[in-house]
Formats: C-alpha cells, sequence, structure tokens
C-alpha cells in the first residue's frame, strides 16, 4: 500500500505536523499514526462523504457565482495545552485592548489627548461612526465577539495578522466542522483529549443576554440577518437556532419612542439585543445609507436611548482599520500596562514621507494591504507579483498613502492537506473567537483554521477559493505540573463551572491604567482595589 505521505515537500515554512521528514510533532503522533495506514481511495471516499454532508446541511458558501460545500480538510490542526494557553491569554489581552481603545474614541478621547494614536488616524478611518459618539452600552461592552486572526511564522511563534471586531465570521464552520470529523474518524476522538466546541452558543447567548439594557430581567434577543442572499446566511440561522431566539430581517422590527419591536404571528414583541449581523452602514437608514432596505431606522436612536443594545455596537470597525492594527501593541500597553503577548506582523505606517519612498521601492519584497479591505480583496503580495500589477499598486499607495499598509512577508505555516492521491502542504492560519460578557473574555478553544487549497497559495479566506480544518486543541494532562486550569472544559462536554477571568500577569491594574478605561470596567476595577485595602 503506498504511504500517502511519500513525496510530502517541506519548505521554509514552518510545518505544523512535522519537525522533520518522518518525525510527527508529539501533539500530532496519534492523527499522523491513524491517517498513515489509509490508502488513497479510503480517504478520496471519505473526502466524498464530508462533502455530500455539507451539502446535505447547506454548509456552502459561494464562490465564482456558484454555491458550493465548504471545503473541509480530512486532517485537523492540532494544537497543545501550551500553545493553546499562549493563544488563549494573548487573544483575551488584544480584546481588552481593542474593548477600551473603542470606549475611548467614542467617548474622553483621552488616547487622542496622550498622543498614542493621532486624531486624524481614527477620523479618517472608514470604520469610524460620529454617530455613535456618546453612546454607552448597559455592561460597557462594544465587542462582544471577536475573531483575532493568527499565523505561525517560520520560527514556530504565533502572530497577530489583523483583528475582527465588527461583524467576524465563521464561526459556524468550526462548529460544523467538528461535528463531521466526530463521524468521519470517531477513533481518533477516543484516542485524543481534544477540548469541545459546543459551548459556543450558549457562551454568546449568555454573553447578549448581559448586554441587555438596564432593569430588564428577562432580555428577547435577536439575530439580525440581511437575508437568504447572503454569503453567511447559514450562519445566522444556525446560530439563532442553537441559542434558541428569533432570526429576523430588518423589515420584522421597527421603532417606536425609541423602543424596538418585532412583528411575530402572536403580535408585536419587545427586543432587547439585536445581535447583528449587517455593517454599520446599511443598519440603519436614518443616519447611515438611506437607501437600505435591510435594516431597521430608528435602532441607533434606540441605542442611544439606552432601550436596545447592538451588538457589536456600530462603531466597532473603528478597531478593525489595518492601520490602527499597527498601534494595538502601544495600545496594549497604554491600557492594560502590559507587554503584548502575541506580537504583530512588521508593519509599516506610510504617513511618514521617507517611509512611504522606501516602500515605493521595494513593493516586490512587501505585501501591501488596503487598511479597509476584507476578505483577502486588494492584497498584493509583492513577491509573486508581475511588473504590471506593481506599476499600478505604486500609483495607488502614493496617491493613498492613508489607505494602506506594507507588511513584511509571513510565510504561512503549513499543515498536511488531502490533494488527489496523498497529503501536501498547503498554507494557514488561525481565527480564535472571544466572547466578551462584560465580567470576563472567554475563548472559544479551537476557532477557525482556515487553509489555502492551492499549491503556494497564500491567502487563506473562502471568497479566494481556501477550505478549513477542524481545529483540535488538546486538554492538559491530568496532574501534570505547569499546565493551564483555567478554561479547561470537560472533555466533549460542557465548560468548567468556573473559569478564571483574564487579569493582568500580576494580577492587578495600576489607578492610572484603570483610570483610562471608561464605564464599568474601570469602576469594577477600582472597586475591587478598595475592597482589598
Amino acid at each position: 500500500m503506498a504511504d500517502v505521505f511519500d513525496g510530502y515537500v517541506f519548505g521554509e515554512a514552518w510545518d505544523e505536523m512535522f519537525a522533520g521528514p518522518g518525525d510527527p510533532r508529539s501533539a500530532y503522533r496519534a492523527v499522523h499514526g491513524t491517517l498513515e495506514h489509509f490508502d488513497p481511495d479510503e480517504l478520496r471516499l471519505r473526502a466524498e462523504q464530508v462533502a455530500r454532508a455539507f451539502t446535505d446541511r447547506g454548509v456552502t458558501f459561494a464562490f465564482d457565482g456558484q454555491e458550493r460545500p465548504f471545503p473541509l480538510d480530512l486532517v485537523p490542526r492540532v494544537i497543545s495545552a501550551q500553545e493553546w494557553d499562549l493563544i488563549d491569554r494573548g487573544v483575551r489581552q488584544r480584546v481588552l485592548a481593542l474593548e477600551a481603545f473603542l470606549a475611548d474614541v467614542y467617548g474622553p478621547a483621552q488616547v487622542f489627548a496622550d498622543g498614542i494614536v493621532p486624531r486624524s488616524v481614527v477620523l479618517t478611518g472608514s470604520g469610524f461612526q460620529r454617530a455613535a459618539h456618546g453612546i454607552e452600552p448597559a455592561n460597557g461592552v462594544r465587542v462582544h465577539v471577536a475573531g483575532i486572526d493568527l499565523v505561525r511564522d517560520v520560527d514556530g511563534r504565533f502572530r497577530v495578522l489583523e483583528d475582527n471586531v465588527r461583524v467576524p465570521s465563521g464561526v459556524s464552520y468550526v462548529l460544523e466542522n467538528r461535528r463531521i470529523m466526530t463521524r468521519t474518524f470517531p477513533g481518533l476522538f477516543a484516542e485524543q483529549r481534544v477540548r469541545p466546541v459546543d459551548d459556543y452558543p450558549a457562551r454568546l447567548l449568555g454573553a447578549l443576554r448581559a448586554a441587555a439594557p438596564a432593569g430588564v430581567a428577562d432580555p428577547v434577543v435577536v439575530v439580525l440577518t440581511p437575508g437568504v442572499a447572503n454569503s453567511a446566511y447559514f450562519e445566522h440561522a444556525l446560530l439563532a437556532r442553537l441559542m434558541g431566539v428569533q432570526l429576523v430581517e430588518g423589515r420584522d422590527l421597527f421603532c417606536v419612542e425609541n423602543r424596538v419591536l418585532m412583528r411575530t404571528t402572536s403580535g408585536e414583541e419587545p427586543v432587547h439585543v439585536v445581535y447583528r449581523r449587517i455593517d454599520d452602514e446599511f443598519i440603519d437608514p436614518l443616519h447611515f445609507r438611506t437607501d437600505s432596505v435591510i435594516g431597521c431606522p430608528g435602532l441607533l436612536n434606540a441605542a442611544r436611548a439606552g432601550q436596545v443594545t447592538i451588538a457589536n455596537a456600530v462603531g466597532c470597525g473603528a478597531a478593525d482599520d489595518k492601520l490602527i492594527y499597527t498601534y494595538i501593541p502601544e495600545l496594549i500597553r497604554y491600557y492594560l500596562g502590559e507587554e503584548p503577548v502575541l506580537e504583530n506582523v512588521e508593519s509599516h505606517r506610510l504617513e511618514d514621507p521617507e517611509r512611504l519612498e522606501w516602500v515605493l521601492g521595494h513593493l516586490d519584497e512587501l505585501v501591501l494591504k488596503p487598511v479597509d479591505g476584507a476578505g483577502g480583496k486588494g492584497i498584493v503580495i509583492g513577491p509573486k507579483a508581475d511588473e504590471r500589477v506593481l506599476h499600478t499598486l505604486r500609483a495607488q499607495v502614493a496617491a493613498d498613502p492613508r489607505g494602506w499598509i506594507a507588511q513584511r512577508p509571513v510565510a504561512l505555516s503549513t499543515s498536511p492537506t488531502f490533494t488527489a492521491d496523498r497529503f501536501a502542504p498547503r498554507h494557514i492560519d488561525l481565527r480564535p473567537f472571544a466572547v466578551n460578557d462584560g465580567e470576563r473574555v472567554w475563548v472559544l478553544p479551537g476557532g477557525l483554521t482556515r487553509v489555502a487549497l492551492r499549491e503556494g497559495a497564500l491567502i487563506v479566506n473562502s471568497s479566494q477559493g481556501g477550505g478549513s480544518k477542524d481545529t483540535w486543541v488538546l486538554a492538559p494532562e491530568r496532574g501534570r505540573a505547569g499546565t493551564p486550569a483555567a478554561g479547561s472544559d470537560t472533555l466533549l462536554g460542557g465548560p468548567a463551572e468556573a473559569e478564571a477571568a483574564y487579569a493582568p500577569a500580576d494580577g492587578q491594574l495600576s489607578d492610572a491604567v484603570a483610570g483610562r478605561l471608561a464605564g464599568p470596567a474601570g469602576d469594577e476595577h477600582r472597586q475591587q482595589q478598595q475592597q482589598q485595602q
């Protein structure tokens, strides 16, 4: 029988499964030992079963104008307990810094006064919404859900590639990938201590209910979708069903005296929390695009009046701007008084004329990204671009330096991926999802591993033809010293009864730093300090 790993080629990138030829890393030994005994025909059959199962459940996406089953590779991505502890701490730290930044930007604006971020950088960003200034969320949370994209560099270090706090998507694939993989390779789950992902809907619902306006004992939560034509509609419907809440379109909602009501077959019902899956510019035609027919007129006024909570908050796109991304390490130090747990990819701002001139002279060595781009659109990978593309890019960047950032290319780590008859390395990234309920930031143990299916491709987005892998986070070994305890869910079951909230390395924030945290976060810290004294 032919070995499906024969001819596996190693490049300069870090390989997730192998430390060297024929030498699987410890976290992957069980997976490798199982897969190497399959022949290509068996693997093709299982791949066809996966695709058929996704089609039957409607887990599809639009690519080249056609609806296709979302590609799920047969090889899971495995992350050890020690590695996940680092990711977990880094993601939680980043979400808290982004939360504090948004509270500051739409409130006292101290970050501008202290010279950490230029005011012009935020105000000229497409994600900043003046209409959201002064709106105070009920529990101080604006980023209820975050997706932080990570990559692993050639040295095996995780780095943050970008932040997604506007309308992060993809968690439905995490849930469906796990459902399918437990049926495709049931034996592997018996051998591995894989942490579960099925608690996500309950965690999300808990965070949304916690964000309800003050005085509402039993809040009504809805998921607001643009409709069936949206490429992520499957996710909207799945999350609504798993949370046990109504899936609504803009036409199902209306506002009266700053209260949001929902039309139902039994009459009008109040709505207290809107988990929106619609971009800012379409959510309320009174404040944004007047031609929007998928939003709800008056929704933002109701939020300002404290009668409804919008999750994620309108204006979170100010933190999605890739130029703001370059300031996040400084924002972590400023708001939290800590060093970043996860580093950024080396990036260059282009507002400085000398830096801009250098970048324009080295376009063939860099990756250029539009600061408001999404889904991999507009990215130019210099080393892979021809002179015609670089000439056009040079003119675009010179005309609008604020609209771009430059980054050093990162050789995204590779993972064995099933092709026609064997496994071959393909580049991957990781999007962990975090849920913030106002008391703690919980990170889903797994996240979405996206894979670039074309040989040599570096853009992993599904809109660019990418697929995904099930992400297995291994639980700490019982009784092993030095393993993280926080967030260690029962294997393939529910969460632990209590999970330690994120705290800085020394356990406390300084008074100066806490003072920058506007709203309940700062109040809670000050109360804790007084109790300790």
